[in-house]
């Protein structure tokens, strides 16, 4: 019984960052975008996301930059290449949709 509850462990600590791995992946943005009411400047962020659905909590990461969690939906799609699409508000682009290999996240 030990023996068998020590393999089940094993399994579990193996998984669980796979299974994490797969909410968070690296975007580049050729430009600076707004996001909420914050600017995030050019670069790669790392995006990771929370929930599933209409209610997740998408956050974008970078070394050096403030970090922002915008609330936003996830729609199940394959995508080759990883991206986004931003439109223009008043002057400023702002960030409406991440595209990820496997989903894209509305904000």
């Amino acid at each position: 019984m030990k023996r068998l509850f020590g393999i089940a462990l094993a399994c579990i600590l193996l998984v669980v960052p796979a299974l994490a791995a797969n909410n968070s992946q690296t975007i580049q943005l050729a430009h600076a975008v707004q996001v909420g009411s914050t600017v995030l400047p050019a670069g790669d962020y790392k995006v990771s996301w929370t929930g599933s659905g209409d209610s997740v909590q998408v956050t974008l990461a970078k070394k050096g930059v403030a970090t922002v969690t915008v609330p936003a939906k996830v729609v199940v799609q394959k995508n080759s290449n990883s991206g986004v699409t931003t439109s223009n508000h008043g002057g400023k682009e702002v960030l409406q949709v991440i595209l990820l290999n496997n989903v894209n996240l509305i904000l």
